[in-house]
């Protein structure tokens, strides 16, 4: 599931339902198929250090973003 948010010429994406050990990396590696990622982040639980299951993406254009 992916709410999108527009802030300008760039695109925040907010990904939820990800499996636990999707990393940063991975997600990122994943939207850049599609364009340019300015950054990526899966969020962790505070106590566990463990992925909370969802993160964000940055794009640098809402074209590219809207593809993804």
């Amino acid at each position: 599931m992916c709410y999108i948010t527009i802030n300008k010429k760039e695109m925040n994406i907010y990904v939820s339902q990800l499996s636990y050990s999707t990393t940063s990396e991975s997600l990122q590696e994943l939207f850049e198929k599609y364009g340019e990622v300015t950054s990526a982040k899966i969020i962790n639980d505070r106590e566990s250090r463990r992925s909370s299951g969802f993160g964000f993406v940055d794009m640098s254009n809402d074209e590219e973003g809207q593809k993804a």
